[in-house]
């Protein structure tokens, strides 16, 4: 029993400097969650200090998308703050399952937390420690903000916050550069960490990792992250740019509060100012629909985050503990090169394959007419006459009598050397696409071997001839069994690059490192390519470089393949 009224129940989480319970409030007769400071750190007069400090600043916070804090205890050498039990899991917990998250469950958090930094930031708080861990969502899309353990008073006089200038204070992964440098804080650090949460949501990875927590912390000083519409180019026209902005180096080239990062999020989500939203059918109403006081970014509610199971009474994700790194400050000095976003929002392009318009009155010009021009029938009877007579003139003397009709075939003149004649074809074409969701023009697959030519798969309109930092984006071959052969691609785009890839596994590699590489091809401008295949169940045809493509009007690269055939031999 802590304070003759808390009960701890079981603990649920820990970490570096508390633990998390949950406790029943037997003056209440509720459930809460009870965090401990850890008995060798509660010894400490400063750490014990700021912690009490935590539960005087979030009382004092009455918003519906920061966890809200009830009480503060010191009995007995122990320090616990009594909280809000959440009932759901971490922003940390659901990347670890997902990786990747939607870009509009991606906006919805990011409202959520930037309207909960606006309060802090308002009531004189910066909370200096957001990440993923410290996030909580519930499985009917509320988002809370937690931890504010290490957040500092922004008008804090000299010698009052508790912490030095030349401490790091917050994770590594997510410090802004004037946190790595030790300066002088204000909201807009806080802003520059919730960029790199959003940015791991939609890339599943920080921009910024390194060796050590040092090295990570340091890389922000020295480069720009790689630019988000490169590594996910179908995100919403203005998230990149957004991102980035939040991103940038210097404090003064990033959005001002948290406020205009809300505003700015429910634009990019209900499109204004979006060139390709004619393409597009629209979203429906774009006024914000509260879901239990949490601001919603389109206008219908967040889908149930996927993954979430019903929540038994009691269940609650606790955030991760603070850590704190020492770092002298003349390692992080040097010049730094303005923050500017790197690179513009990429859309998926959706403008027709052609650019022609239907006709509206029927041409005469190409009308059928009643008579057959005997000029066009006489030419085909001369050609089919030709063509026979080549094939006559060159097959063998068995062939010209009729005989070893489905025998063996005499190859290169050497009656030794013989082959039975195999089966052609490929049995199925299937889409590959390692890095998306292998919905990518899958449906126009078909046309890369319905034996027209002037048909063709495509790939959509990229942005840069690298497919965005895709690692590969093309078509699966599957012979029906292991065979070996010549396979015949017509690449219709370029300037291109491919590999041709195999596999003689049961099911083909999902990562393109897991196939055997069999040849690459590259050139200026189409062309027919043919590759040997040796004992190989599946053979993939996958692009690393996109030409350019008139069709494509917003992003300009796209890559064909008009016909794929394979021949056995």
């Amino acid at each position: 029993m802590l304070a003759q009224r808390y009960r701890l129940e079981r603990r649920l989480a820990q970490g570096g400097m508390a633990e998390v319970w949950l406790a029943t409030d037997t003056l209440l007769s509720r459930h809460v969650a009870v965090k401990l400071l850890k008995p060798a750190l509660a010894a400490d007069p400063v750490v014990a200090e700021r912690f009490r400090r935590e539960a005087i600043a979030v009382a004092g916070l009455n918003h519906p998308n920061i966890v809200a804090v009830y009480d503060s205890i010191a009995e007995g050498g122990r320090q616990a703050v009594v909280m809000q039990l959440v009932n759901g899991k971490s922003l940390r917990q659901l990347l670890d399952e997902q990786k990747k998250l939607s870009p509009d469950l991606t906006m919805h958090i990011g409202v959520c937390v930037a309207s909960a930094l606006d309060a802090a930031h308002i009531a004189g708080l910066v909370h200096r420690d957001v990440k993923p861990g410290n996030i909580l969502i519930t499985p009917d899309g509320r988002v809370l903000l937690t931890d504010f353990g290490i957040a500092k008073g922004l008008a804090a006089a000299a010698g009052d916050d508790l912490t030095s200038d030349n401490i790091m204070m917050g994770t590594a992964k997510y410090l802004s550069p004037e946190q790595v440098r030790g300066r002088k804080l204000d909201g807009r650090a806080d802003l520059y960490s919730l960029g790199l949460v959003l940015y791991e949501c939609l890339a599943g990875r920080v921009p910024f990792l390194g060796e050590t927590d040092a090295d990570t912390a340091l890389a922000r000083l020295n480069r720009d992250p790689t630019d988000l519409a490169r590594l996910r180019p179908t995100l919403p026209y203005g998230l990149a740019p957004l991102i980035h902005r939040l991103l940038a180096r210097r404090p003064e080239d990033r959005l001002a509060t948290g406020a205009m990062v809300k505003a700015e999020l429910a634009r990019v989500a209900s499109r204004v100012n979006d060139p390709t939203a004619s393409f597009t059918p629209p979203r429906g109403d774009t006024a914000p629909t509260p879901s239990r006081g949490t601001p919603v970014v389109s206008g219908r509610p967040p889908a149930p985050v996927s993954g979430f199971q019903p929540v038994r009474q009691g269940s609650v994700t606790a955030a991760s503990p603070t850590t704190a790194m020492t770092t002298g400050s003349s390692s992080t000095t040097g010049s730094v090169r303005t923050g500017r976003p790197a690179g513009a929002a990429v859309r998926v392009d959706r403008t027709p394959p052609s650019s022609s318009r239907p006709r509206q009155q029927p041409n005469r010009q190409f009308e059928q007419r009643g008579r057959v021009s005997l000029v066009v029938v006489g030419g085909l009877l001369l050609i089919a006459l030709v063509v026979g007579l080549v094939l006559w003139a060159t097959a063998g003397p068995d062939a010209r009598s009729g005989t070893g009709a489905g025998a063996s075939t005499t190859v290169g003149g050497d009656a030794s050397t013989t082959v039975a004649p195999p089966a052609t074809g490929i049995a199925s074409l299937i889409l590959y696409d390692p890095d998306g969701d292998g919905t990518e023009q899958s449906t126009n697959v078909p046309r890369a071997d319905d034996g027209n030519a002037a048909t063709a798969w495509t790939t959509v309109c990229y942005a840069d001839r690298f497919l965005g930092g895709k690692s590969g984006l093309g078509l699966v071959a599957d012979l029906g069994e292991v065979r070996s052969g010549t396979l015949t691609v017509d690449i219709a785009s370029g300037p291109y690059q491919v590999q041709v890839l195999s596999s003689s596994d049961d099911q083909y590699p999902t990562a393109v490192s897991g196939w055997a590489a069999t040849r690459k091809f590259a050139n200026t401008s189409p062309e027919t390519i043919t590759a040997n295949v040796t004992n190989a169940r599946w053979v993939a045809v996958v692009f690393n470089e996109l030409g350019q493509n008139g069709s494509c009007t917003r992003n300009r690269y796209r890559g064909q393949i008009s016909e794929l055939s394979f021949q056995p031999g």
